[in-house]
């Protein structure tokens, strides 16, 4: 909080409560479902990202170690993206 004493702004620190809620986390606390986590925009589009880049590189054809590492990079945004779902509490 900021206040004026005499021309001078002092700053005093306030505890404030965490409102701040993950896409992961419903307001009551509990964690979205598998099926909800699948749903969302949010998961959609990381997965049709991380399958594109992957048909990326293979249309373009593995060449060189950099195609390799991007095949690995989009690969692993793909199995985190499936692991966000596996690990849903239902």
């Amino acid at each position: 909080m900021l206040t004026r004493s005499e021309g001078v702004a002092v700053v005093s620190a306030h505890t404030v409560p965490n409102t701040n809620h993950s896409a992961e986390t419903k307001p009551g606390g509990r964690e979205k479902s598998r099926l909800a986590r699948a749903a969302s925009v949010e998961w959609l589009g990381q997965m049709a990202a991380s399958l594109c880049w992957i048909a990326s590189v293979f249309t373009y054809g593995i060449t060189s170690a950099g195609d390799w590492l991007q095949l690995a990079a989009a690969g692993s945004w793909l199995i985190a993206n499936i692991a966000t779902i596996a690990t849903a509490e239902d």
